[in-house]
């Protein structure tokens, strides 16, 4: 005879008998399951500190929904690893509510972060099903933020991608206010990652027309920025800096 184990009937029991819910349960209940993550990261020596702590955190928080029951659950069967990897960064970067950064080290160039926050049961399957079916991840494109929109990324010959973005706002690199307001958002950041998946490096690259960099966007105008994947990357994605 088999048995099978359900969220209402244990909900139910404890209210009849009195007995205090586990604080999973709990939060079934109220449609949503917490996660907690960390990571570890050792500096390169051309790397700031504080890019290094992003990066920590921002590993932290898709680590957090990987380990999550609900992801485990809706994506067991699948082997898209840079399909799985970018559904993972899609739910920590646009679906955990009440995100807390908990902790944060840094001993020498070595940083941590650890990280905890909520995902909607329901948003969140939505979205897994949505992405893992072919459909889109976001309508406005692969990533956004308040100077720039990633529309596409694609692997071209000898091992070049290309990023095509699109402007937001004024950028123009000989003035003072996108020197000083908008540089960092106006960043195209490159993760790599080699055959089992793991990190091996974050580029920075600035989102400029022109190799010499004096030229400016209007909102609204399309570039392409291309880079080459170095040696012993499998995959890749593509961000930009909130």
């Amino acid at each position: 005879m088999s048995v099978r184990h359900s969220t209402t009937g244990v909900l139910l029991l404890s209210a009849l008998i009195g007995i205090p819910l586990p604080s999973h349960a709990a939060e079934a209940m109220n449609g949503r399951i917490e996660i907690i993550g960390e990571y570890r990261y050792a500096a390169r020596e051309s790397e700031s500190v504080a890019d290094a702590k992003a990066l920590a955190c921002r590993e932290a928080w898709r680590q957090a929904v990987t380990n999550s029951s609900l992801y485990r659950e809706y994506t067991a069967t699948v082997i898209d690893s840079p399909l799985l990897r970018e559904l993972s960064y899609t739910l920590a970067n646009r679906h955990v509510h009440d995100p807390q950064i908990v902790e944060q080290t840094e001993r020498g160039r070595t940083v941590s972060c650890r990280v905890q926050g909520y995902l909607q049961t329901d948003e969140s399957a939505r979205v897994i099903r949505t992405q893992l079916t072919g459909g889109p991840s976001a309508p406005e494109g692969i990533d956004q933020n308040r100077a720039l929109r990633i529309l596409t990324v694609r692997e071209e010959a000898n091992s070049i991608i290309a990023i095509q973005y699109q402007a937001l706002k004024r950028l123009d690199w000989l003035g003072t206010h996108y020197q000083g307001g908008l540089r960092e958002s106006a960043d195209i950041m490159v993760d790599f990652y080699d055959e089992q998946g793991l990190l091996m490096k974050t580029e920075r690259y600035p989102a400029r027309r022109t190799t010499t960099g004096d030229d400016v966007m209007n909102p609204g105008a399309i570039a392409v920025l291309k880079v080459t994947k170095p040696a012993g990357s499998k995959t890749y994605r593509a961000w930009l800096v909130k």
